[in-house]
């Protein structure tokens, strides 16, 4: 079903994981597509795999942030969805935290989240959708996230913000927050594959479906906000994770 026929998206970070896949299923609901990355090569090869079009852009550069808005502005106007996917984890304990790190995924996860949102304002047409690509963490306290947490809470906190100054221009703005979920984005937090696995292994015993999200499963939930089958839902914050969150309440 091509419910997003004739829509034009942008998704920030599109060229591996949850982006990738998202991307793949709005061009198969009839979207159009740009993604980003920032590495030249992975965004050619991702977007001829999948027929989107692909601007290497790097969500905490302000300047790169400009050139895409306007890259996307000459190619295709305005834009109806707006997924800001990109992000990175690292993980210390507090007592270990450096400045470069904190920096690092403050400036991509929250500061370049606003200032992507801030500057596309201009190419969002009424009606349009916004998805931030945020996190179950932000509701959890786990041991080294500190600054990972914060970043996907402030993402929470400014996405309820833009839903209400943007409602009066028809805008919706929405969160999606994943639990574990297999992607690569795993494979960059710095630990070896014997220690994620472990962690994997004895975190699906807690999730109450006993099996964690697959890229696919993020993606068609972005597709169904970006649609107009949810033109009266905004300000919400949806958490994917198999019930994992449930354990706070159930112990």
């Amino acid at each position: 079903m091509e419910r997003l026929q004739n829509k034009t998206a942008v998704i920030t970070g599109g060229n591996s994981g949850i982006g990738f896949a998202t991307a793949k299923e709005l061009i198969a609901q009839g979207a159009k597509v740009i993604i980003t990355g920032r590495k030249q090569n992975l965004v050619d090869s991702a977007a001829k795999e999948i027929g989107a079009t692909g601007i290497v852009s790097d969500q905490s550069n302000l300047k790169d942030i400009d050139t895409l808005v306007a890259e996307t502005k000459s190619q295709f106007g305005n834009v109806d969805i707006l997924f800001i996917n990109a992000g990175i984890a690292a993980f210390a304990p507090i007592g270990a935290i450096e400045e470069e790190q904190f920096d690092s995924i403050i400036g991509i996860n929250f500061k370049g989240a606003l200032f992507t949102l801030q500057k596309f304002l201009p190419l969002l047409k009424e009606g349009s959708s916004v998805i931030f690509l945020s996190s179950a963490n932000a509701y959890s306290a786990m041991p080294n996230r500190a600054v990972y947490t914060a970043s996907k809470a402030a993402l929470n906190s400014l996405m309820r913000t833009a839903a209400y100054e943007l409602s009066a221009k028809g805008i919706r703005v929405n969160a999606v927050c994943p639990g574990p979920v297999k992607t690569a984005l795993h494979g960059k937090s710095g630990l070896s594959e014997e220690a994620l696995q472990k962690i994997a292994g004895a975190m699906q015993q807690r999730v109450p479906l006993k099996k964690f999200a697959t890229s696919e499963d993020v993606a068609k939930l972005v597709a169904f906000i970006s649609s107009d089958d949810a033109s009266l839902i905004t300000g919400s914050e949806y958490v994917i994770d198999g019930g994992l969150s449930l354990n706070s309440v159930v112990g």
